[in-house]
């Protein structure tokens, strides 16, 4: 009646089966038990899956799609006008209930919304379409950042990125504070723009952000580059000196 069990802890048996699960992260208990008897470690299978599950180590199911990764070095901050596009998608509704969804395009360096795209549904090929607009009126970015939205990672924008050899970086899933420019923008555009207006069809909506964009780009100031307008902040762009100068180009405030 006093006898207490003594079971060894197995403690470099877990160590090792921890490390071949590490490098083997789909690999479930049978298998890792294979692995190890390669080694001479030779195991009841009862006890092997207790130690797997006590170590926790069983295979997440994989839910969703596979996602593009894009470039996955770090981004460094724009030094100037088109370096670093951003991009994502806010939606709305008419009010009739049918939804509608925005494309915002921000230049990271200006803060100036390049476009603001508005239809009831926004392809990877309209979204390609859309930007060779905005490339041939401004010239072409060094890098487009966005998340990982099905219409963002189609076939249409990987192909579009590879003809125009562009850098597109695609921030980690659930991370939207990685794309905070545009984050930050899609903020005023809700407050300022589409809570404050019933859209009453598709013109209408095209109407009013034609014309809040306008507004945005041109009146009103914008704190995070010394409350000048985006349109301001663009003009008055301080040329690159000649080398030899520490001073970097950036906004004569």
């Amino acid at each position: 009646m006093r006898y207490a069990p003594r079971r060894d802890d197995d403690g470099d048996l877990r160590s090792r089966l921890r490390e071949i699960a590490s490098g083997r992260r789909r690999f479930g208990y049978r298998r890792l038990g294979i692995m190890l008897a390669r080694e001479g470690i030779v195991m009841n299978h009862k006890k092997l899956l207790r130690l797997y599950r006590e170590e926790n180590l069983r295979v997440r199911r994989r839910r969703g799609r596979k996602r593009a990764m894009g470039t996955r070095a770090p981004m460094t901050l724009p030094q100037g006008p088109n370096q670093r596009w951003s991009l994502d998608f806010v939606s709305d509704t008419l009010i009739s209930g049918r939804r509608i969804r925005i494309l915002a395009v921000v230049d990271d360096f200006t803060r100036e919304c390049l476009a603001l795209v508005v239809d009831t549904s926004l392809s990877g090929a309209r979204v390609a379409r859309e930007l060779d607009a905005i490339i041939a009126a401004r010239g072409k970015p060094l890098m487009v950042v966005s998340d990982n939205g099905t219409e963002l990672t189609s076939l249409a924008i990987l192909k579009w990125t590879q003809d125009r050899r562009l850098e597109w970086h695609y921030i980690a899933p659930g991370k939207p504070q990685q794309n905070g420019y545009v984050e930050s923008f899609n903020g005023r555009l809700r407050d300022e723009c589409l809570n404050e207006t019933l859209f009453v069809s598709l013109g209408h909506a095209r109407s009013v952000l034609r014309l809040w964009r306008d507004d945005y780009n041109h009146v009103r100031p914008h704190s995070g580059i010394g409350g000048l307008t985006p349109a301001d902040a663009a003009r008055r762009l301080v040329p690159p000196r000649p080398e030899g100068h520490d001073t970097k180009p950036g906004l004569q405030l």
